[in-house]
């Protein structure tokens, strides 16, 4: 394995990390976690692989073993508590709106949208990191893209009368 291969990696694995965590440093973690795992099983890589895919499939069982350790916290959903948050005025920008919007879907719908959209892998190299058949990738992803679109119409930066966010392109 060449070094060179693996840094070029880090951009998508910090962005892939980033957005299934949710908070800058646990991504951080997340990734030199992965790398950790990388160095210590790098005979498990076979030569000619796709090494996207396996530091993608390290990392995303990485991640789901770390979720699998912690204890389960109740979920709260915003709309239930919103009367009694007191926060500054609501940010305007449109990121923010997707990254909380994004971390509002389910994790496995979360993983595919990101896998696919975001670091443009097939289906069938996200079905292989995921360990999941390619239907069930089409199905989390045709789902997600739905939840994701519902979740944007309904952000507070969202004006009536103006088309919403995300548009649909197809």
């Amino acid at each position: 394995m060449d070094r060179t291969q693996v840094i070029e990696q880090l951009p998508g694995l910090r962005r892939y990390a980033r957005v299934l965590t949710g908070d800058a440093w646990a991504a951080d973690d997340l990734v030199q976690d992965t790398l950790e795992r990388a160095c210590s099983k790098w005979r498990l890589w076979r030569s000619g692989s796709d090494l996207r895919a396996w530091l993608f499939t390290l990392m995303h069982n990485l991640y789901l073993n770390q979720r699998r350790a912690m204890p389960s916290l109740q979920r709260l959903e915003i709309e239930d508590v919103q009367d009694s948050l007191q926060a500054n005025a609501p940010p305007s920008d449109d990121a923010l709106d997707l990254e909380r919007c994004l971390q509002r879907l389910p994790a496995e719908q979360r993983a595919v949208l990101l896998l696919v959209t975001l670091e443009d892998l097939s289906y069938e190299d996200t079905a292989r990191i995921l360990a999941i058949p390619v239907g069930t990738v089409m199905s989390r992803l045709s789902r997600a893209r739905s939840r994701l679109r519902a979740l944007m119409e309904h952000t507070p930066s969202a004006v009536p009368g103006q088309p919403p966010v995300l548009r649909r392109l197809k």
